[in-house]
């Protein structure tokens, strides 16, 4: 009975080994991605990633995480126009951009025709087309009011965990209801 399994399983892999073998993609796309990755393993061979010693990019991550990890840090948020005129928000933490989402937006079924991406609904329990990363939002620092802004076409803002003094900053207007003044230390 043994012999029989060990001539079943040998028969097996033989012919799974000439199937794979048949598979082989011969086509013009196929040698050309053969081409590029050889390419590419030849020139990792001659020149290979660098090693660092130190990471600026996981510092400044870290900063960031230090900075933005407090409960209760505000955020000034000053936005331009494009005549270049500058207001500002004072915010609790952060602002949001809209399409952000605490819960995955879709998942991945599967059956045995293939796999299809399905939308979820988000926390409202409404569909969203991920169409908003350019509008933010937020909360007042003293009201909790809340407070939503849209950048893009001839608007921009800069986003401060301090308020700034810059010429250009020390004189903008005011947008929501609490001013660098009230919060001063």
């Amino acid at each position: 009975m043994r012999t029989i399994t060990r001539i079943v399983a040998a028969s097996a892999a033989l012919v799974l080994g000439l199937g794979l073998t048949a598979c082989d993609d011969d086509s013009s796309q196929s040698k050309e991605t053969k081409a590029k990755q050889r390419n590419y393993d030849r020139l990792v061979a001659n020149q290979p990633a660098g090693k660092m010693e130190y990471s600026p990019t996981r510092e400044a991550i870290n900063q960031w995480v230090k900075t933005w990890g407090k409960r209760g840090k505000l955020s000034y948020v000053y936005i331009q126009n494009a005549k270049g005129e500058y207001g500002y928000f004072v915010m609790k933490g952060l602002p949001v951009a809209r399409c952000e989402m605490l819960t995955p937006t879709e998942r991945v079924d599967s059956s045995s025709t293939g796999k299809v991406v399905v939308a979820l609904p988000g926390m409202d329990g409404v569909y969203s087309a991920g169409s908003m990363c350019n509008a933010y939002y937020g909360f007042d620092a003293t009201t909790g009011a809340y407070i939503e802004f849209t950048v893009g076409t001839n608007q921009s803002f800069f986003l401060f965990d301090k308020p700034m003094t810059m010429p250009e900053y020390a004189s903008a207007e005011q947008l929501g209801p609490t001013s660098v003044e009230q919060v001063k230390d």
